[in-house]
């Protein structure tokens, strides 16, 4: 990997995220009327959007969508990347792109033009820091093998992929064609599988995924259970053991554990107050991310992730404007 001058190139949802506080019962209420998953990410269209956005108090715009999130958080490290993602010729589309370019990233993937708008994510955070996603994706959906830029790819140590793209056809496809030119360029594969809502839609998909392609899986611990329908956590080391890949699986308060064929890590989490949850995984797969591209041991890839993820988790928003290439030196 020594002839390549990036460290992770991700494809992803390209989003803009809308924050606001909410009560549990509004969200109660909206889960009856709408079917509003609490904790989870939602789906929505276009007029569900703007209704929604109606009810929601003051809030905060902040570029994001999951790996784009991870992207600023690897640059922040002080890690150079990529990013593959569909936005449109708009305002919203205007802004992601400059706030992404403006961390370090690398971002040319053509606008859509005439099309549906900028995706965007509506984001109601409650009192004990959980976030609940409703997203209206827009563009971000219209990615397809045709955006899949080789010659990114092929400079990059890891290929990140985001679970949450995974809902089209076409990105599948897409997916599948930027994992074997990775696999061609001696490129790993890492995969994000985002929800557990969206692991049940797509279960036979990303095992096949998972199976063939990936190198490096992230995932929490109800996706996980939820990817080999498996009800208790101490099922799962096994079955990961069994896999010829890195298992990087977060447990909240209770830290993270690494698991490569026999090899077991249990990384504690920092006891942080907690504001909000948004971006917390994001945040642990660009700090594992950033100390696995610069040939960290495993335990030390998860303290960096679980350090980043504390420094978000205390802010409103899934970035934080804090250098984490401070946490490098603390972390053992």
């Amino acid at each position: 990997m020594s002839d390549k001058d990036l460290g992770v190139v991700a494809i992803g949802n390209a989003l803009v995220d809308v924050l606001a506080h909410a009560t549990d019962e509004f969200i109660e209420q909206q889960q009856r009327d709408h079917g509003m998953q609490p904790g989870a990410m939602t789906l929505i269209e276009r007029l569900r959007a703007v209704e929604l956005y109606g009810m929601m108090g003051p809030g905060t715009e902040v570029s994001g969508g999951s790996a784009a999130n991870t992207m600023a958080g690897f640059a922040s490290f002080g890690g150079k990347g990529g990013f593959i993602g569909k936005v449109a010729d708009d305002q919203l589309g205007e802004i992601f792109r400059h706030d992404l370019r403006s961390s370090g990233i690398e971002f040319d993937t053509p606008a859509l033009v005439a099309s549906e708008p900028t995706g965007r994510c509506l984001i109601l955070v409650t009192d004990d820091g959980n976030r609940t996603m409703n997203t209206f994706l827009g563009a971000a959906v219209e990615l397809n093998e045709h955006d899949i830029d080789e010659d990114i790819i092929k400079r990059a140590k890891v290929l990140y992929l985001e679970g949450y793209l995974f809902d089209r056809d076409q990105a599948k496809a897409a997916f599948r064609k930027a994992a074997e030119i990775a696999k061609k360029h001696g490129t790993k594969v890492a995969l994000s599988l985002s929800d557990p809502f969206c692991v049940d839609r797509h279960k036979a998909d990303f095992i096949d995924l998972v199976d063939n392609h990936v190198d490096i899986l992230f995932a929490n611990e109800q996706e996980i259970m939820s990817l080999y329908d498996v009800f208790e956590w101490d099922q799962v080391p096994a079955i990961i053991e069994q896999k010829d890949l890195i298992g990087a699986l977060t447990r909240s308060e209770k830290g993270s554990v690494i698991i490569e064929n026999d090899q077991i890590f249990e990384v504690p989490t920092p006891q942080v107050k907690v504001l909000d949850t948004t971006g917390a995984g994001d945040a642990y797969a660009a700090g594992f991310l950033f100390g696995f591209t610069e040939g960290m041991d495993l335990y030390k890839c998860g303290e960096l992730g679980s350090a980043a993820a504390a420094e978000v988790i205390q802010i409103m928003g899934p970035r934080t404007d804090k250098k984490l290439a401070e946490l490098v030196s603390r972390a053992a």
